[in-house]
C-alpha cells in the first residue's frame, strides 16, 4: 500500500496490464501506474470535455458507467434507508455477514415486487 495507506494499487498491479482504469482517487496515483505497469495504458481520471470540444467517445462511456453505478448505488440505498445500515455495528463476524445478507435477499425482493406482483396478478 502507499504511504498513508489508502491506497491498494501497488497490490493489484502485477505488470502485465493492458489499460488501467480508476476514479479521481488514482490520478495522482500516475507515476506509481507507469512504474508498475510500463504497457498499460492509463484511463484514470479522464475528462470528457477539453478546449471546448467534447469528446463524444468518452462521454457515451462515461454515460455507460453512470447507469451502472445508479444501478448498484440504488441497492445500497435501500439497504442503508430501510434495513439501517446507516452504521457499523460489531456483533462478530458471523452475525454481521448474516444480517448483510439478509439485508441484501431482502433488497433483491424489494426491488423486485412489481415484477412479483406483476405474476401473482392474473
Amino acid at each position: 500500500m502507499s504511504r498513508n495507506g489508502k491506497h491498494p494499487l501497488p497490490k493489484l498491479l502485477h505488470g502485465q496490464e493492458q489499460r488501467v482504469y480508476g476514479d479521481s482517487a488514482y490520478a495522482s496515483q500516475k507515476a506509481l501506474i507507469r512504474d508498475k505497469a510500463p504497457k498499460a495504458r492509463d484511463f484514470t481520471n479522464q475528462r470528457t470535455r477539453r478546449a471546448g470540444k467534447v469528446d463524444e467517445v468518452a462521454r457515451g462511456k462515461n454515460r455507460n458507467k453512470s447507469k451502472i453505478r445508479a444501478r448498484v448505488e440504488h441497492v445500497f440505498a435501500v439497504v442503508k434507508r430501510l434495513w439501517g445500515f446507516t452504521k457499523v455495528r460489531y456483533r462478530g463476524l458471523a452475525k454481521n455477514a448474516n444480517r448483510a445478507f439478509v439485508a441484501l435477499a431482502l433488497t433483491n425482493v424489494y426491488l423486485s415486487r412489481r415484477r412479483l406482483m406483476a405474476q401473482v396478478r392474473p
